[in-house]
């Protein structure tokens, strides 16, 4: 079993367990056939990922490595909040006739602002950190903008990263880490989804400032189990799990704008059975 097995099966076990149910309360969220979208949840559901031990991608089910890539590539290197960038459709939904999706995620992470002697977005400005002033407690983005949400598609769930870089003993070369402040999750739908954007960009941002990898935390506010996703989840926390796969990077890529979702790829990635139409509570 995988650690990231390991994690996601705990957190399922608990939040059916022990969580607390929406039902009969009035949400937002709702079915297409417009049924309310109920759920089961747990409010600050905190995972550990040491990614210097281990990728990870669960083994329960196939988690798209590249499409995952993709999409955080979509928000943190081209800064996009049109769909027409991406080569998936999984943001159709929340788009508008132009195959926007306002000022959102790509949009908030490319505005500029000045920081130093110029003018920086906030990739930038934690890359240029990172590379000058690691030991700094003041590296981190949020896209959770209060004046532009009403200019916002879908308001920013995984809205907030915090790098932080440690030097441990007997090593050259520093390590980075980081904290994923998330408002709101859908479990089955988005959470190792997440999870691997957010440890591949750790991954490609330590190779760009010839650090080491290290600790992903990922911090959930509301992390739930929608009402038609709980017999999928009963289901897919007992299966057979697998080791994790191994994680591979392109090594010459040394420039963060030069990576494309061709440069991951993992080995020995065995899993369950695909899970075919999750219906997704708009």
């Amino acid at each position: 079993m995988s650690l990231a097995d390991d994690i996601f099966i705990n957190m399922c076990r608990d939040i059916l367990e022990n969580g607390s149910s929406t039902e009969g309360e009035k949400v937002r969220p709702h079915w297409e056939d417009g049924t309310p979208a109920y759920t089961v949840k747990k409010f600050g559901v905190v995972n550990r990922y040491d990614l210097s031990k281990e990728f990870p991608l669960i083994t329960l089910r196939r988690t798209a490595l590249k499409s995952a890539t993709d999409e955080m590539l979509w928000i943190w290197q081209q800064k996009s909040n049109n769909i027409h960038d991406l080569h998936s459709h999984i943001w159709d939904e929340w788009a508008d006739e132009d195959g926007s999706i306002g000022k959102a995620y790509g949009y908030q992470m490319g505005v500029k602002h000045r920081y130093k002697e110029g003018m920086m977005d906030q990739v930038d400005r934690v890359i240029y950190d990172l590379k000058n002033n690691p030991f700094s407690r003041r590296i981190m983005t949020n896209i959770y903008v209060h004046q532009d949400l009403y200019e916002m598609r879908l308001y920013p769930c995984a809205y907030s990263m915090t790098f932080n870089v440690t030097q441990k003993k007997g090593e050259d070369k520093l390590t980075l880490n980081a904290v994923l402040n998330q408002r709101s999750q859908d479990v089955l739908a988005a959470n190792n989804w997440n999870v691997v954007q957010y440890a591949v960009l750790m991954h490609m941002l330590a190779q760009v400032c010839d650090m080491k990898v290290g600790e992903l935390v990922h911090v959930i506010a509301d992390a739930h189990i929608y009402d038609r996703h709980i017999p999928i989840i009963r289901e897919l926390i007992n299966r057979k799990t697998y080791a994790a796969p191994t994680f591979h990077l392109n090594p010459e890529i040394k420039d963060f704008y030069e990576f494309t979702r061709d440069d991951v790829s993992v080995e020995n990635y065995v899993t369950g059975e695909q899970i075919e139409n999750i219906p997704i509570a708009i």
